[in-house]
């Protein structure tokens, strides 16, 4: 059972940036790819970005292509998510989710392919 720990989460202004990790109970973490999401209040959980396993493949939301960065550290067990040019349609709380995919650079953008998730982080950003 993979258990995952987000952080970083915050009041920015529009415009700022945040760096939210997403840590892992698992040591070294290279067996699961990680997609984060987000949900804002009445509204659906949706897709963030995504990394796989080994960290070699990424993939955006177009509502974050361009301002946000997935990268992560297996052997720290923690990945991440740079957010710039922070907007206020961007406040949500975002969740890290991870899922078993070793040898394999598909990536996955539908949270029902996530088995393991974290409580979340809430960033708040404000005009």
């Amino acid at each position: 059972q993979v258990q995952l720990v987000e952080s970083g989460g915050g009041l920015v202004q529009a415009g700022g940036s945040l760096r939210l990790s997403c840590a892992a109970s698992e040591r070294p973490f290279s067996n699961y790819a990680v997609g984060w999401f987000r949900q804002a209040p009445g509204k659906e959980r949706e897709f963030v970005a995504a990394i796989t396993s080994s960290g070699s493949t990424t993939t955006y939301a177009n509502s974050v292509k361009g301002r946000g960065s997935i990268s992560r550290d297996n052997a720290k067990g923690t990945v991440y998510l740079q957010m710039n040019n922070l907007k206020p349609e961007d406040t949500a709380v975002y969740y890290c989710a991870a899922r078993y995919a070793v040898l394999t650079n598909i990536l996955r953008v539908e949270d029902y392919h996530y088995p393991y998730w974290g409580q979340g982080t809430q960033v708040t950003v404000s005009s």
